[in-house]
């Protein structure tokens, strides 16, 4: 891989409502808005992907499936949506509610993920794309997923309460941008603890 392609997913119906949506096998189709800010994505992102890795969610499947509908690709849970515990189907509010207080090996209540972990899965993931063969890679999946790493990028460690990223919005990384954005990543997880 030379040049990494990360993309938050388009808008999602989920998105409209203002509902989390940490859990997989809640189906969530992109909005109409959506749809077109996919398309728009594959018009505009350069240089093309030559492969492409999603979450397994169907919001990210549907934005890389209109964005590059010719172009291979496979799914990986290790880019999934950190997992909201209680605050699944719930509005953002009170899970920042929650996360701005957490420890970053906290779990969620309810079951869900700490933000330790979910980095964890994130980093395990970016290696992977590290070793692809293709020059060209693009990543869609969710807003932590692409906000820890440009912070990372800019040699910030994670942050406990993070600023939006933008729906469909490509963010590009050379190789030797992503492999230090994951090597800050894998020394904050030797000893997880907010800045």
């Amino acid at each position: 891989m030379e040049t990494l392609i990360v993309v938050r997913h388009a808008e999602s119906e989920l998105n409209v409502q203002e509902v989390l949506n940490g859990d997989r096998s809640v189906p969530c189709a992109l909005s109409e808005a959506g749809r077109e800010q996919a398309r728009r994505l594959g018009r505009l992102a350069r240089p093309r992907p030559e492969w492409v890795v999603t979450s397994t969610f169907e919001r990210s499947r549907e934005t890389a499936e209109l964005a590059w509908p010719d172009v291979p690709r496979d799914e990986d849970a290790d880019f999934d949506e950190i997992a909201y515990g209680r605050w699944e189907g719930d509005a953002l509010a009170g899970y920042r509610g929650w996360a701005g207080a957490a420890a970053p090996v906290e779990p969620s209540p309810g079951g869900g993920e700490s933000r330790a972990a979910a980095v964890a899965r994130y980093v395990r993931g970016y290696r992977c794309v590290l070793e692809r063969p293709e020059r060209t890679v693009a990543v869609v999946a969710h807003g932590l997923v692409v906000r820890y790493l440009v912070l990372a990028a800019g040699g910030r460690p994670p942050q406990p309460l993070l600023e939006g990223v933008p729906a469909a919005e490509p963010f590009r990384f050379s190789r030797e941008e992503l492999a230090a954005a994951v090597e800050l990543l894998g020394d904050w997880l030797r000893e997880p603890a907010w800045p």
